[in-house]
């Protein structure tokens, strides 16, 4: 198609995608490599600034970008680095003019693994609630406390932090947001063993950890308003799961699968009703993640991303809980539970196929926000219910009970 026919927006990108494919050919350079230069270019994420990677356009062009790039030959984009989907929209929205230039370009690349320190054993679900302490020091904060369940912390270079700087400020109030360098003294990754024998969840000490000032990001003490941005982001990424994908409907797939292999004469006609009930929720769930992200027209996701992520996470334990059901007793067995840490995620299935999968969807109803969460956030913030009585909104942090 002529660019003459595109509107403008979407001309621009194609236009930058020749000159990109023109210039680096991704299949006789590295992926490092290609990967800096779709920066460079403007289409990392299309929607972000110019000179942060991006050309300031529409978001839904991303989908362009991707199919014109893999069609070409670039790589899909390494799982362990998913977190970029949540760092770089925080950073990009209130980071700094330091910061962006910092962390942006080798977030993207891969050459920076991220991952997330937000949850506490004090302060899971009630995140505000958090008390990881950061004490400023001249330039630097010094860190101490305790983050859990976070995700490939092990492979991490940096991790989205956010700690407590006024306890005697009401607690969603006396919050900030820092980039930590999970490499530097005082930072201490211990492996958390899960059901599936991986520990591809961590638990994360601080101890007289130094941040730098320049890798805040956002004010001091709207870490909360700053956390909200990539809560939203992971919500959307965990709900959109492959939902936009029209070749891949994610565990729906599997379970269709074991049912073709079930000789004909051994097939529960009760069992097939049962997996086309599933199959129609799978594909409204796919369609309506389709048409959210089509009608996206800012970079940051609304609540949109709570309803997919609370759909997704009770749909995979129903439809991963079917599939072993279809399995019999070979359901049972064949499983390696061999403790080991993961490279990568996790949460395709991998060499467990659907027995790994139905112990590890047991952990989506509680990442990036329990469900119990989820239909709190659902009926106060989009159906406009009353919301729960909360006597310690106003108090400062210190003054909150605590068991």
């Amino acid at each position: 198609m002529s660019t003459a026919t595109l509107d403008s927006a979407t001309a621009r990108v194609e236009e930058a995608v020749d000159a990109l494919l023109a210039a680096f050919d991704p299949k006789k350079v590295d992926n490092i490599t290609f990967r800096g230069a779709r920066f460079d270019h403007g289409l990392a994420w299309v929607h972000f600034p110019e000179g942060h990677g991006g050309l300031g356009v529409r978001p839904d062009l991303n989908r362009l970008v991707e199919e014109r790039l893999r069609k070409a030959g670039a790589a899909a984009q390494d799982p362990a680095t998913f977190f970029i989907a949540l760092a770089g929209p925080t950073i990009v929205t209130h980071g700094s003019e330091e910061v962006k230039k910092r962390f942006l370009r080798p977030m993207f690349t891969g050459e920076d693994k991220w991952c997330q320190l937000f949850s506490e054993p004090g302060a899971g679900s009630d995140f505000a609630g958090l008390g990881t302490k950061a004490v400023r020091d001249g330039d630097e904060w010094v860190v101490n406390g305790q983050k859990v369940w976070n995700t490939l912390a092990h492979l991490a270079d940096w991790g989205m932090l956010v700690t407590r700087t006024d306890p005697d400020a009401p607690k969603h109030k006396g919050m900030t947001y820092f980039a930590l360098d999970m490499k530097s003294a005082g930072v201490e990754v211990r492996p958390l063993r899960q059901i599936t024998g991986e520990a591809e969840f961590n638990e994360v000490y601080m101890t007289d950890a130094r941040v730098p000032d320049a890798h805040r990001i956002g004010e001091v003490g709207e870490g909360w308003r700053v956390a909200l941005t990539t809560l939203m982001n992971e919500r959307s990424a965990i709900g959109g799961g492959g939902g936009g994908n029209a070749r891949r409907r994610g565990p729906i797939d599997e379970a269709i699968r074991i049912w073709n292999e079930i000789p004909a004469g051994q097939r529960n006609t009760a069992h097939k009703d049962v997996l086309m009930q599933l199959f129609c929720k799978s594909e409204a769930l796919r369609l309506t993640n389709m048409r959210g992200a089509q009608a996206a027209k800012a970079g940051n996701p609304g609540p949109e991303g709570s309803i997919a992520k609370l759909m997704l996470a009770e749909f995979n334990k129903r439809v991963t809980e079917f599939s072993v059901e279809l399995m019999g007793a070979e359901g049972m067995v064949g499983y390696d539970f061999t403790f080991r840490r993961p490279d990568t995620l996790s949460v395709d299935g991998g060499d467990g196929g659907v027995r790994h999968s139905f112990l590890r969807v047991r952990a989506n109803s509680i990442e990036g926000g329990t469900s119990e969460i989820m239909r709190n956030i659902l009926g106060e913030q989009v159906l406009g219910l009353p919301g729960e009585p909360r006597l310690d909104k106003d108090l400062p942090w210190s003054k909150v009970p605590r068991s």
